[in-house]
């Protein structure tokens, strides 16, 4: 596909063929064999289990083995309601490539299922790729580091805005937004985040803390509430000064947030550097491709890389 059909494409005609397709809402994480909702569509045809393989490039690499045999065993009595959306392979003749429902896959699989129920579609690699990740932040399990990174990979690889992606994904913008605010955020708090140790609440509570990382850990050490952390978060009152940065040169929190409120609506990296006491400062925004600067130059005032209007 290219550049140029694939910016004109508007949400993608793989997403749009997803979400034409498969009530991803109902769907709830991969696990409709167990929502027993009809409305559901109804299978292209069935294939032999053997004759379906993953998506090598499917972001997703860890299935949890117990979730799997609660799925199997639903699997069992009821079938595999849901049909996976899958594509000819490009590689082998006569076999398919999944691209959405690799998990029922591997669960029928432990069933002993023979044939699986399938929607037959002709998509290219990207957008298998953007099916794939669209698919990923429905899941029930996601955590908000691994959903902020599947909006952050839709607008830096496809060009999505926040708006349309809330449209298409039944969200609100400002959830995303605050979803992508997190990932300002030091990468030892994304850890905590990712581990289960806090919560996405405790974390946007960190967001404006003079010491999010202290805080964090102080955090864990304790086992304290997300009212807690937004407590111990709050601004200091009655000094009427501009915070310093911290030792090491760390930036304050008021510009971390602010750096990640512009960061999740460009799309972009934005880093502001201003001088505590000061009025002036600079604002830089870096891209990763020519697409990236041709987007923001549009968003800017229809200014071309070229310098042309």
């Amino acid at each position: 596909m290219s550049k140029k059909n694939q910016k004109n494409r508007g949400l993608g005609r793989g997403l749009s063929a997803l979400m034409a397709d498969v009530n991803l809402e109902a769907q709830d994480g991969d696990t409709a064999e167990e929502s027993g909702q009809g409305g559901l569509p109804r299978p292209d045809t069935y294939v032999p289990i053997e004759k379906l393989a993953p998506n090598p490039d499917q972001p997703r690499r860890d299935f949890v083995q117990e979730n799997l045999e609660e799925l199997a065993a639903s699997i069992r009595e009821k079938g595999v309601i849901q049909p996976l959306i899958v594509r000819p392979d490009p590689s082998v003749d006569g076999t398919f490539q999944i691209v959405a429902g690799e998990r029922r896959w591997r669960a029928a699989q432990l069933a002993q299922l023979h044939d699986l129920p399938v929607l037959i579609r002709d998509l290219d690699d990207t957008e298998v790729l953007e099916v794939a990740i669209i698919e990923n932040i429905q899941r029930a399990d996601l955590n908000a580091v691994e959903e902020a990174m599947g909006y952050r990979q839709l607008m830096d690889r496809f060009g999505h805005t926040q708006e349309n992606l809330a449209r298409a994904l039944g969200k609100s913008r400002s959830h995303i937004a605050n979803v992508m605010r997190l990932l300002g955020l030091p990468e030892e708090i994304l850890g905590y985040l990712r581990d289960g140790k806090i919560s996405a609440g405790h974390a946007r509570a960190l967001i404006t803390a003079d010491d999010p990382t202290g805080l964090a850990r102080k955090t864990v050490e304790k086992g304290l509430s997300v009212r807690e952390v937004e407590r111990l978060a709050k601004k200091p009152k009655g000094t009427g000064k501009p915070r310093q940065r911290q030792q090491g040169g760390e930036k304050d929190a008021d510009t971390r947030a602010l750096e990640a409120d512009l960061s999740a609506n460009l799309g972009l990296k934005v880093a502001v550097d201003h001088k505590p006491g000061g009025e002036a400062g600079t604002v830089t925004i870096r891209y990763g491709t020519l697409d990236d600067l041709d987007r923001l130059c549009r968003l800017l005032g229809n200014v071309s890389p070229d310098g042309s209007i």
